[in-house]
């Protein structure tokens, strides 16, 4: 039965008729042409994605990863594509107008307007809709 679905089964041109040959032999098909060869082909590839993506996230300049002293502390939509976006750069904060095309400087606070983040995490919002619900 196993013979039958490997001689039934697509095999690659190049080794097609070494395993046809094998087959009929009743011989073991040559490696790299069974689930195996596949497998370990599989793990390869797998192997080289992580590389990689290992290898972006460690270089410089490839915009994964956070510049720092530069972050934006608020940001809210005024339209479709226009935003008002608080950001703080080395302890001073900018009030910038961000477009689909442009980014403008609106205001140069004096003094920090927000010292963290305006949007609560999930656990925060969760943890006040719990305590509102038992209450």
């Amino acid at each position: 039965m196993l013979t039958a679905l490997i001689a039934a089964a697509p095999i690659p041109s190049a080794v097609a008729p070494v395993a046809h040959e094998a087959v009929r032999a009743g011989q073991a098909l040559p490696a790299g042409t069974g689930l195996g060869g596949t497998l370990a082909a599989l793990a390869v590839v797998i192997a080289l994605i992580l590389g990689l993506a290992w290898l972006v996230k460690r270089l410089p300049g490839t915009g994964l990863r956070p510049l720092q002293g530069l972050r934006v502390v608020t940001s809210l939509a005024v339209g479709p594509r226009e935003r008002v976006v608080l950001v703080d750069v080395g302890g001073q904060q900018l009030l910038l107008g961000v477009t689909a095309h442009n980014v403008t400087l609106l205001h140069t606070l004096s003094e920090p307007l927000l010292d963290g983040p305006a949007q609560a995490g999930f656990a925060d919002l969760l943890a006040r809709l719990r305590a509102r619900d038992s209450a």
